[in-house]
């Protein structure tokens, strides 16, 4: 029976399972450390060597760049000729207010590998509210997000605003100042006095 996760490995794990999912090898560990936000590869090859012990990732033929994942929740299905693969289901984002966690820690969302760069680990939100409506994100919406804590005039972030609250918005800078813009025109914009990104959104789900 595999060992209990940590969180840090957990998102190796899921980083892992994406990356091989998408291109068909496993990342290099610096590839793995700059998606997960370590700074080591010593860190990811000490991660990596407790996944294997754990029974979670086999090393194949000794080489290191080779990794077959054994732990079922990593890997992903076959939906026609596009794969998919189970991402988190970290929550709810609803506009000025704190994240609320799933109520399941380990509820998973399977969404298209097609959306994923492949470069970052990836999560699902839904969304509650309709500050996003004008560009499609309606209340009740999975929002695939790619974590990041940079972005560019444009993207939709996922921000955690004045410390505490978190938000869905359009990022921009606009005269040395940043400002979140709703997709709502009932809304006004944000201008945060502080300011965390926490990823960026890549796509949108809809259940009906």
């Amino acid at each position: 029976m595999a060992g209990v996760l940590y969180k840090k490995e957990r998102e190796v794990l899921e980083y892992l399972a994406q990356f091989q999912r998408q291109f068909g090898y496993s990342p290099t560990l610096a590839e793995i450390a700059n998606a997960t936000g370590h700074k080591a590869a010593s860190t990811i090859h000490a991660i990596i060597r407790s996944l294997v012990s754990k029974g979670y990732v086999q090393k194949v033929d000794g080489n290191n760049r080779v990794l077959k994942i054994i732990e079922e929740k990593a890997t992903f299905s076959m939906m026609g000729s596009t794969p998919s693969m189970d991402l988190p289901l970290m929550g709810y984002i609803a506009a000025g207010k704190p994240l609320e966690p799933h109520s399941d820690p380990n509820a998973t969302f399977q969404v298209s590998a097609s959306m994923l760069s492949g470069k970052k680990t990836a999560y699902v939100l839904q969304v509650k509210g309709d500050s996003m409506i004008d560009d499609g994100i309606f209340d009740g919406d999975y929002v695939v997000i790619e974590k990041a804590n940079e972005a560019s005039n444009g993207d939709i972030v996922v921000a955690i605003v004045d410390n505490n609250l978190a938000t869905l918005k359009r990022f921009y800078k606009e005269d040395g100042k940043i400002a979140l813009r709703p997709a709502n025109t009932n809304m006004e914009p944000i201008y945060p006095s502080s300011l965390v990104i926490q990823g960026k959104a890549v796509g949108v789900i809809r259940k009906f």
